[in-house]
């Protein structure tokens, strides 16, 4: 208040004529610019731009003095006059600087000056007349117009919409950031006065008389646009700096730049960056999936540039696929990048020696995982191998079978197979002896004794203990029987148990551990047997937490993991793990932090994923998957499932785009009937993408991570999605299997290379189901007698195992309730049966040892 008093009497003292002007026709003198230069601090008045002519020619001028040739030389208010030393000619410039005396005053720009010098100082800076208006209001103005005050202004601007205003459909429509440009261009068209594409200060004094908007309560006056947002300082407004004072924001993106593909090598960094430009560009948001990356801890993704470029190192196949950016609040302009990860190859050679007799056929056998596919190509003894299609030899599958059809002796030699790419190259060698069965050479007691004797078998465990068989000629090279002694403690293998009457052996999972063991639950003894592969003998019993069920072998970490269920009501169950599972002699478990625990997932290796960190924990009745640390056995964090009522029942995995699929049940379930569709998690961000379509069932991920095979057991169909190289996830076929799958497997394909078919058991019936996932056609093999009732197979949903035989076998197993099927994969057939085998339904296949 005291402050307004203060005001009212200095307008008082203007209204009186009590003024002091202290610019008059003589140029003020070098003592008093000094004088002023030092006391400038004191001025309060918004400034003009600093344009001034003397500032300009301070080496060519001189101030005049009294007698000189400014003595006769008039410049009128708020100029002065200067002698000039080239010529000594005398010349009028802008005033440098006025007395810093305050008798304020109101300028006809609306600005507010603390003198009269200072409103005629501007006038000549600014080449424009301006003059004293005896008006009130400025005086109010000063400081007072704040930027929320300026913000008011714009704000009763963009209201008033002048009459005549119409906005085409498409901006009436558009979005706000549209509407509100179109506002401002018949704004801007409005106080163009003179139609130059340009706003003076006297244009928005017009407007603003006409509209009276000195009448509003507003700390500003429209003066105050061109204090705020003249950028050039040329005391014009342009369209450009009136997009700016309304922060009218204009962003572009070239139509060729809307998709954008990137291709990286596996290992290396990469920078995708964001092609949208424009005016006043807000911060630019990344996005995968769907998931804000900006605001993500990731040790991956851990830096965006200035530019707005998003930063990934370490590139890995889990970093494939989509990724927009747009401008933060502008998301319906946006960019995708697409991220091709290309990975060199990786080849596996098989056998890696033969020997064979003359006259018999032999095959080579090379598989090549690579990003793009490799290309296979052969050498013997070093020199290319140009096979033409005959019977003598020929390449099969792409180059991924070398066939002889007939061996000489000249065949035997050094092959070579060599895959590659676009970004590498990897080799290998298989050798290859042709001799008579008489002459049995090192290499051929190898492959035939050794090789063949204890390796290339299924173990198959059932009552009667363990039947080792091979095949291939439907033989069974060894039985363990369940009276055998353990070699450690000399215990029968299957000892007899309370209430189980005639004795026999339980087994409830088995797994392979490098071609070297083989660990196999017992869970009504409470613990698991170790079975040495090139002895074929059980070494060793190890005592486990109750009622174990369920095994997996971590690779990367040389770790079997068990789960137990603590009694068969599953009313305690642990987690355990037994380390250096491949090494040593005596192997113990290690307990982990983890109770409740209802099942747990391991993502499993290949060729090109060859070590895994992370496994995720499933607790009963929890809606939640808890992500672990493989070598600590911690918990790294949880990821929420809660918003999609999803309690997990299994897992799948594939490293192409790094998506988990989860399948879901609700803790209620569902009294309809329906199914809960699978969830995707993104391993990237470890966030809920959403819904796998409506997709339904327990995933099976092939071991190139490109197909995901879905049986629904609601509909009795398989469906089948393929991933591609970019990360793209697309459903391809739907197959009519109807029936309930048991269990299903992945065969490799016979006729073209980097293909598979899915090999699916029925739960009730005696058919299995074999299906080309790249051509799409099926086979459904019947006559294969009926499986454990499930009832009688506690252990696991799968009364019907089947088992493959690794990458190069063709053979396949299921059982039935009494008896062995061995299945021929390459013809879809049934290959032979094999008798008195109860409740052979825990298998496990032995490569070459």
């Amino acid at each position: 208040m005291g402050r307004r008093l203060a005001v009212w009497a200095l307008v008082a003292a203007v209204l009186l004529g009590a003024v002091l002007c202290l610019a008059h026709g003589r140029g003020t003198s070098a003592d008093t610019a000094n004088r002023g230069a030092q006391e400038e601090s004191a001025s309060k008045g918004p400034q003009p731009p600093q344009k001034s002519e003397a500032a300009g020619k301070a080496s060519e001028l001189t101030h005049g003095v009294d007698g000189g040739p400014c003595q006769r030389k008039f410049c009128g208010r708020g100029r002065q006059c200067v002698v000039a030393l080239r010529t000594g000619q005398a010349e009028c410039v802008c005033q440098e600087k006025c007395h810093p005396t305050f008798v304020p005053v109101c300028g006809s720009d609306g600005r507010f000056y603390e003198n009269h010098c200072e409103v005629y100082r501007s006038s000549c800076l600014l080449k424009k007349r301006v003059y004293v208006v005896h008006s009130k209001d400025c005086f109010f103005k000063g400081e007072s117009c704040t930027m929320t005050e300026y913000n008011k202004l714009k704000g009763l601007l963009l209201d008033m919409q002048p009459a005549g205003l119409v906005l085409r459909e498409e901006e009436r429509y558009g979005t706000g950031m549209e509407q509100k440009r179109a506002l401002v261009d018949v704004m801007f068209k409005y106080l163009d006065l003179n139609g130059d594409g340009r706003l003076g200060s006297e244009e928005l004094a017009q407007i603003s008389t006409k509209e009276h908007l000195e009448d509003s309560l507003l700390e500003c006056t429209m003066q105050d646009l061109i204090r705020y947002d003249d950028y050039n300082n040329d005391s014009h407004l342009t369209l450009h700096e009136f997009y700016t004072a309304f922060q009218v924001i204009q962003l572009s993106l070239p139509e060729d730049k809307r998709l954008s593909i990137t291709t990286v090598t596996v290992g290396l960094s990469t920078v995708l960056s964001c092609a949208i430009q424009g005016t006043l560009r807000p911060p630019i948001i990344w996005k995968r999936n769907g998931i804000i990356l900006n605001f993500l801890d990731l040790e991956d993704i851990n830096d965006f540039g200035d530019d707005g470029s998003l930063y990934i190192t370490k590139v890995t196949t889990i970093h494939m696929g989509n990724y927009s950016c747009h401008a933060y609040g502008y998301e319906d302009l946006s960019q995708t990048h697409v991220l091709q990860v290309n990975v060199p190859p990786v080849i596996l050679v098989y056998p890696e020696t033969q020997a064979q007799e003359p006259g018999v056929a032999a095959s080579l056998y090379c598989h090549a995982e690579g990003i793009p596919n490799p290309k296979i190509t052969w050498l013997k003894n070093g020199v290319d191998l140009q096979p033409r299609a005959t019977k003598q030899l020929s390449l099969v599958a792409n180059g991924s079978e070398l066939h002889i059809g007939s061996v000489r002796y000249e065949d035997t030699g050094a092959y070579t197979c060599i895959a590659k790419n676009e970004v590498g190259v990897d080799e290998d060698i298989s050798s290859l002896f042709v001799e008579d069965s008489a002459r049995k050479t090192l290499a051929n007691i190898l492959w035939r004794e050794e090789g063949l004797s204890v390796g290339n078998m299924f173990y198959v465990f059932s009552d009667e203990g363990v039947t080792i068989l091979q095949p291939g000629e439907c033989e069974i090279r060894r039985r363990i029987k369940r009276s055998e002694r353990i070699v450690a403690s000399y215990e029968e293998m299957c000892p007899k148990s309370e209430g189980i009457t005639p004795q026999h052996c339980v087994w409830a999972s088995a797994l392979n551990v490098r071609d070297k063991y083989i660990y196999a639950t017992q869970p009504l003894h409470n613990r698991l047997l170790i079975i040495d592969t090139q002895a074929q003998k059980v070494v060793q019993a190890v005592d486990t937490d109750p009622v174990p069920v369920k095994l997996f072998y971590d690779k990367s970490h040389d770790q079997v993991w068990v789960l137990s269920w603590g009694d068969l009501q599953k009313s305690h169950p642990t987690l355990q793990v037994i380390s250096q599972a491949s090494v040593g002699e005596v192997h113990r478990v290690v307990r982990t932090p983890f109770q409740r625990v209802d099942d747990f997932f391991l993502p499993p290796t290949n060729l090109i994923i060859t070590h895994v960190r992370f496994g995720f924990v499933f607790l009963k009745s929890e809606p939640a998957v808890h992500k672990i640390d493989l070598e600590t056995f911690h918990r790294v964090k949880s990821i929420s499932l809660k918003n999609y009522s999803c309690v997990p029942v299994s897992m799948a995995y594939t490293h192409l785009s790094g998506y988990y699929f989860v399948q879901c049940q609700g803790r209620d379930r569902d009294r309809s009937g329906g199914a809960m569709p699978q969830l995707l998690i993104d391993s990237v961000t470890d966030t809920v993408v959403g819904h796998n379509l409506d997709v339904s069932g327990r995933p099976y991920v092939s071991p190139d991570g490109r197909y995901v095979v879905t049986p629904d057991e609601r509909s009795g169909k398989i469906r089948v999605q393929t991933v591609s190289f970019r990360g793209e996830l697309r459903l391809s076929q739907e197959l009519d299997a109807d029936m309930r799958v048991s269990d299903l497997v992945f065969q490799p394909s016979f006729a073209e290379s980097n293909r598979y078919a899915a090999v699916a058991s029925s739960a009730s019936g005696a058919s299995l189901l074999f299906s080309d996932l790249s051509a799409g056609g099926s086979v459904l093999l019947g006559g294969l007698k009926g499986p454990l009732p499930p009832h009688s197979w506690p252990w696991s949903r799968a009364n019907r195992a089947v088992a493959s035989s690794g990458l190069f076998g063709q053979f396949l197993v299921t059982p039935s309730a009494e008896s062995l099927f061995v299945l021929n994969g390459k013809t879809s057939s049934l290959h032979c049966e094999v008798s008195d085998v109860k409740r052979g339904n825990t298998l496990v296949w032995v490569g070459e040892v």
